[in-house]
């Protein structure tokens, strides 16, 4: 239909026409939901996690400490965390009673029950401030002994730094290498032990040793040696029969095994007679 010259085309489907649209200006836009609003998400996805876990042994073997609160030591992995202080604070995480407890059973080596009760929180505490008090008494001790000793008879005395030295290495360096020696033993013959737990076993074994230094002031060398002889004897049978129960899986050689133990720390004594409960004038 043509009207005042222009044409007016029914509404219906025609070929190659485009089809109408809807008013740009009213267009809607929809965002997907998120939760953004929420932080931390409640689902940490990825390799980080949303908390933070304790740091596990480099040794799967190592005793475990007791569960507690971790929240402010950092994940690691592999040997780099062998060398941060995070990865022995759990080893220190202990109280003055537990401490006290350890070291009562520490003069009573017959019970043998130090390892199943130190099983689950082994400590290093313990054992660090025993080997550094004892190089203490025994540096001041032997070194009043002999002042005294030189004092008696009129001669000069000069005090003896190396007393200092020698305690220091032969303490530090006896509960280091003797756990460690023996830890490679045990695994040899497959027989369960922890690093740590052994570390510790050994470390308060030294404890009894500080009332005989301290002892050690009567200027009897037979007394001494009594002394020594009685000190060494606890402290080795502490040991071998705490780990007695532990090395029964060794098969035949255990005999053999705790038999070293025991005469390794009764030597012990005798070096310590020798060089700290011996005075020479």
């Amino acid at each position: 239909m043509m009207s005042g010259g222009y044409t007016s085309i029914d509404n219906q489907k025609v070929s190659g026409s485009v089809p109408a649209v809807s008013d740009p200006g009213h267009i809607a836009v929809k965002f997907t939901d998120s939760n953004l609003e929420t932080f931390p998400p409640s689902g940490a996805q990825g390799k980080i996690s949303g908390g933070t876990q304790p740091p596990r042994d480099a040794d799967d073997t190592f005793s475990k400490p007791a569960g507690g609160s971790r929240s402010d030591e950092a994940q690691g992995g592999g040997w780099f965390r062998t060398f941060t202080v995070v990865a022995y604070k759990p080893y220190f995480d202990v109280d003055t009673s537990d401490v006290v407890d350890r070291l009562k059973e520490s003069l009573f080596p017959f019970r043998g029950t130090f390892t199943e009760k130190t099983a689950s929180n082994p400590d290093l505490y313990g054992p660090f401030w025993i080997c550094t008090t004892l190089i203490f008494v025994a540096a001041s001790i032997g070194t009043f002994v002999t002042y005294v000793a030189h004092k008696l008879k009129n001669k000069e005395w000069d005090y003896d730094i190396n007393l200092v030295t020698w305690s220091a290495g032969v303490f530090y360096g006896y509960v280091t290498v003797v756990p460690l020696a023996l830890y490679v033993i045990l695994k040899y013959f497959s027989a369960p032990s922890g690093l740590v737990q052994l570390f510790c076993l050994y470390g308060y074994s030294l404890f009894v040793f500080i009332p005989a230094l301290c002892l050690s002031v009567f200027p009897l060398d037979i007394f001494r040696w009594v002394i020594a002889g009685v000190a060494g004897f606890m402290s080795a049978t502490f040991v071998a029969l705490n780990l007695k129960a532990h090395i029964n899986s060794a098969g035949e050689r255990w005999f053999l095994i705790v038999s070293g133990i025991f005469l390794l720390q009764l030597a012990l004594s005798v070096v310590l007679k020798l060089y700290l409960f011996t005075v020479s004038v």
